[in-house]
């Protein structure tokens, strides 16, 4: 006599096989999918002949396809550059990641200027202390001339 069961994945009741008792999963389509994906990582990684198995069927397939990821790109453009898109945001995550990590110091307190962080993702650097970034040196007006002066000043004698 069938018994009632609980899905592990959607917790919907369900009725057991009974040739099955042991059933944990419904029949769900997407609730059979997940079990089948479980079992295969699952088997993957304590079964090393099993992955060797596997391996070898994914190079066969590659090696009777060579230009599939070619063409597929070619094909589906905009997926390519929702992909593009997504992998930007992902690599700037890891480098804000890096940057949040990142415990190398360095002594701005004795320099005239002011730093200011600019942008988006400043609040995930205030434990930072070392940012790379793009300087942009403004001085004031009176100063432009004087620091152009010094500089003329220093070609002038590296030149003769």
């Amino acid at each position: 006599m069938p018994q009632n069961g609980c899905c592990v994945y959607c917790q919907c009741s369900f009725l057991r096989s009974p040739y099955r008792p042991q059933q944990a999963v419904c029949s769900r389509p997407e609730c059979q999918r997940r079990r089948r994906a479980d079992y295969h990582r699952r088997k993957l990684e304590v079964d090393p002949e099993y992955r060797q198995v596997v391996r070898d069927s994914q190079k066969q397939w590659w090696d009777e396809h060579p230009h599939y990821q070619q063409q597929h790109r070619q094909q589906s453009p905009v997926q390519v550059e929702s992909n593009r898109q997504r992998q930007r945001g992902r690599d700037q995550k890891r480098r804000i990641e890096r940057l949040v990590r990142n415990n190398l110091a360095l002594n701005l307190t004795r320099s005239v200027s002011e730093v200011w962080l600019l942008g988006p993702k400043v609040r995930d650097l205030d434990r930072n202390n070392l940012a790379s970034a793009q300087v942009l040196i403004l001085f004031p007006y009176g100063s432009i001339l004087a620091f152009s002066e010094a500089r003329e000043f220093k070609y002038s004698r590296t030149v003769t």
